[in-house]
């Protein structure tokens, strides 16, 4: 702690005392207490109280209030709990008793400002602080604070509630790992006396018949079984295994999510990981006597476990997969599918019943296609489904929702009936059907999918959100068409494509800009996908969609004018070099326009979408598409400079970044700028001709000029950027270590004092005897090597306020707020 802090802080902490309510806010005491958290953590032990006698007094004073306010009390429990994780602090402040008295039955517990959340936080936080060593247990013990701990479990504030059963976790394995010598044994009796208390009150609320003690004892559980996996927890189990299986056989399970959540937590923990244990035997029992939507949870996370016996997996998945087998089956004419399973673990006619019930089926049906596209969303799955009668069964769904399937049962007509038109189910079947093209094995009839996606994409009906879901699973499936073992037939492809773009040419018309939007990004992944297939190409450019995409590039909306402007980028590149017949595509007009956007477009997110657009062209070296690419750069930047919006400049500047390495390696200089020199790039020649191309297109005035800008991360890019040319030029960094900028002309030591002003420069005046030539190579190899561009990137990597976030400043803004200064000088933050 600096000398100037040391005379502040007794100052605050009276301040901080009086009897008013102080001024400062929680913010300021917050950082209060981290500061001095940092403290007590670089000098452990007595000594920050030692050296700080007013710390312990203001926990003193704190106490002696009548009413304290419930800010002051809630930095003092924090402080009181944070200097106590010491051992040896507790016993210097238990001398004067004062945890005993902050967090005993005569301390806040029994005020008035208990009632406030913040102060019930404050003082679990304290308690959690301190519980690092036996005393401070044997303290939670003797003065009921563990009972305390017990009750806010059902705080009505969820904060405190969580941070109570949090606390207990923690209290309950330390004592066991660390106040014993030797592992726990098998007997409770034989365990720390807080072990001992948690544990019967543990047991004493699940057979309380209380249903709020009953929960709070589960939540307790499941953290306990999710953070500690010590042998220990098997004796804890089964202590308490009877009781909570008596729940699972009640005839109406009353808290089956909180069962759930405890044999996952449970089933992830390596002390039940035998198979022959017989915790898997319940988690069997749970899966059997829970609902079909109560077990889902359960189910797909069992289906997750690497580690899990195999007849509990069959389970798992019998379970998960019910609700597809029922709507295969109500979809399908007799014997025409079997189903997606042989047996079933719940009562069919449960599953029917849910799913003919309009309260109870589209949430069903959600929630077992949520879990599917998690399930098949892994990289690895541990378990195999059946890809094929999946598909099939989400495809029957999507016909049931738009009213396409003739329902083949009565329970096909209930369902077809309740799911017509329901926008969630369509969603969720359609993020399913999209992560099923990723997939093999999905041997159906290719068309027929298609022709279910095409039906949503042709619906006027379709909801602009159902519609986009539909473009995903529809860009999915086209990408993966040409590697599907089969479906080879060439025709049949185009046909397809040709079918997708009669559509997607009424839809970039549509009156709805989310759904112009949408298509846009739909042909934009599509020419990801699919632009090296030849007949990709000719359908698209024999469309009318090129022409729309142009044409979209001066629509209304900004954020559809952005999709056009990259969508048109990616055509650009895949556009023939001779048009298609009927086509006049000119991707000359293309370049044309999108520079036309960032000059003039007075929206941000299309002037952004240009710069990417030319960003990636530059990166994947198609300068086919320009005629120089130097003026081309050149011009860009200089537009890019003068833009108001910060994002954008930032873009010129990886656009300068990408030019600069792709000039020195054309030139012979390796990809990385900080790889090692080869002979031909260190020749002069080489190195002055890179030198003039960085003149000529105008990089440096653009790099030193941002150096100034207002926005830090165009600063902190600008300077990157001129740290990796300079490398390219000093390897050795000798000449900067040489030169004085005094001693280099007036133009060099000029620039080098407008940099170190920073933003405050704002913009380099022109036309005086100082300026200096960015376009002239000696100059500017001059100024590289003088300028510390080290300084200036420390200087703009510290944050806007570091002078303020200092603890001094701190300390003072507390005073200025409390009014125990007569000059305001608060920080404007």
């Amino acid at each position: 702690m600096s000398r100037e802090c040391g005379l502040l802080l007794p100052r605050v902490c009276a301040a901080l005392a009086e009897p008013r309510p102080p001024a400062a806010d929680d913010t300021c005491l917050q950082k209060l207490l981290d500061w001095l958290g940092d403290l007590s953590e670089a000098e452990p032990g007595l000594k920050l109280v030692q050296d700080n006698p007013c710390l312990a007094e203001l926990l003193a004073s704190v106490l002696a209030l009548p009413e304290p306010s419930p800010s002051v009390l809630a930095f003092a429990l924090r402080l009181a709990g944070m200097l106590a994780a010491s051992e040896s602090t507790f016993q210097y402040l238990q001398q004067g008793k004062l945890l005993a008295r902050l967090f005993g039955e005569d301390g806040p517990r029994s005020g008035a400002a208990w009632a406030d959340a913040s102060v019930r936080s404050a003082w679990v936080d304290g308690v959690r602080s301190m519980a690092l060593h036996e005393p401070a247990l044997r303290l939670l013990a003797r003065t009921g604070a563990l009972d305390v701990i017990f009750t806010l479990q059902g705080d009505p504030s969820l904060f405190v509630a969580s941070a109570a059963r949090q606390l207990l976790v923690h209290t309950l394995s330390f004592s066991l790992e660390c106040e014993m010598n030797k592992a726990p044994g098998t007997r409770v009796c034989d365990w720390p006396l807080c072990a001992q208390m948690i544990i019967k009150h543990i047991e004493d609320s699940l057979q309380s018949g209380s249903i709020s003690h009953i929960k709070q004892s589960l939540k307790l559980l499941a953290g306990l079984f999710g953070g500690c996996h010590a042998p220990w927890t098997e004796v804890l189990w089964l202590g308490v295994a009877k009781q909570v299986e008596s729940f699972l056989m009640e005839e109406s399970v009353q808290t089956p999510h909180l069962l759930a959540d405890l044999l996952l937590n449970m089933s992830r923990s390596p002390v039940f990981g035998d198979p022959e244990s017989n915790f898997w035997a319940l988690v069997t029992s749970a899966l059997e006597h829970l609902t079909p939507v109560q077990a889902g949870p359960l189910a797909v996370g069992i289906l997750r476990l690497h580690k899990c016996p195999q007849d509990v997996r069959i389970q798992a998945l019998t379970v998960l997969l019910q609700p597809m087998d029922c709507i295969l089956r109500a979809a399908s004419q007799p014997l025409e599918y079997s189903g997606l399973l042989d047996e079933s673990v719940t009562d069919p006619a449960t599953i029917e019943s849910l799913l003919s019930s309009k309260s109870s089926c589209a949430s069903l049906l959600c929630q077992t296609l949520g879990h599917l596209e998690e399930l098949l969303s892994l990289s690895h799955l541990p378990v195999d489904l059946p890809y094929t009668s999946l598909l099939r069964s989400v495809m029957a769904i999507l016909q049931f929702c738009n009213g396409l399937l003739i329902p083949a049962s009565p329970l096909g007509s209930r369902i077809s009936q309740t799911l017509i038109g329901c926008f969630r189910v369509q969603r969720s079947a359609l993020d399913v059907l999209a992560v099923l093209s990723e997939r093999k094995g999905c041997d159906i009839p290719v068309e027929n999918l298609f022709d279910i996606l095409l039906s949503y994409l042709e619906s006027p009906n379709t909801n602009p959100m159902v519609l986009k879901k539909s473009f995903q699973a529809t860009s999915k499936w086209l990408v993966c068409l040409p590697k599907m073992s089969c479906f080879k037939s060439q025709w049949q492809i185009t046909k397809i494509l040709q079918d997708v773009f009669l559509v997607l040419q009424k839809r970039l018309c549509s009156p709805c800009w989310e759904v112009r939007d949408s298509s846009l990004e739909f042909l934009t992944i599509l020419i990801n996908g699919l632009r090296d297939q030849d007949e990709f190409r000719q359908t698209v450019f024999s469309s009318e969609v090129p022409r729309l995409t142009e044409d979209l590039l001066e629509d209304p909306e900004s954020y559809v004018r952005a999709s056009a402007v990259t969508a048109a980028g990616h055509l650009a590149y895949i556009a023939p070099e001779s048009p298609v017949t009927g086509n006049q595509y000119n991707k000359e007009n293309t370049v044309a326009k999108l520079q036309e956007i960032l000059s003039t477009d007075p929206e941000g997110f299309p002037r952004r979408a240009v710069i990417s657009i030319f960003i990636k062209w530059l990166k994947k070296g198609y300068t086919a598409l320009l005629q120089d690419t130097e003026q081309f750069v050149s011009q860009v930047i200089q537009t890019a400079e003068r833009d108001l919006d910060w994002e954008v400049r930032l873009g010129g500047l990886e656009m300068a970044e990408v030019f600069f390495v792709q000039t020195l390696c054309q030139l012979g200089r390796p990809k990385c700028p900080y790889a090692p020199f080869s002979p031909e790039f260190t020749s002069s020649v080489r190195h002055n001709e890179s030198l003039q191309i960085f003149c000529r297109t105008k990089l440096f005035g653009f790099l030193f000029r941002s150096l100034c800008d207002c926005d830090r991360p165009v600063g902190q890019k600008a300077c990157d950027i001129l740290l990796a040319i300079r490398s390219s030029f000093y390897p050795s960094n000798s000449l900067k270590d040489s030169l004085d900028p005094e001693e280099v002309g007036h133009g060099i030591a000029w620039l080098q004092r407008t940099l170190r002003q920073g933003s405050l420069a704002q913009n380099f005046p022109t036309g005086s005897s100082h300026e200096v030539d960015f376009q002239d190579p000696e100059s500017m190899l001059l100024a590289l090597g003088t300028i510390d561009l080290e300084e200036l990137h420390d200087d703009l990597n510290k944050s806007s306020d570091h002078v303020e976030k200092s603890p001094q400043s701190l300390l003072e803004d507390i005073l200025a707020a409390v009014g125990a200064v007569e000059e305001n000088e608060a920080d404007c933050y």
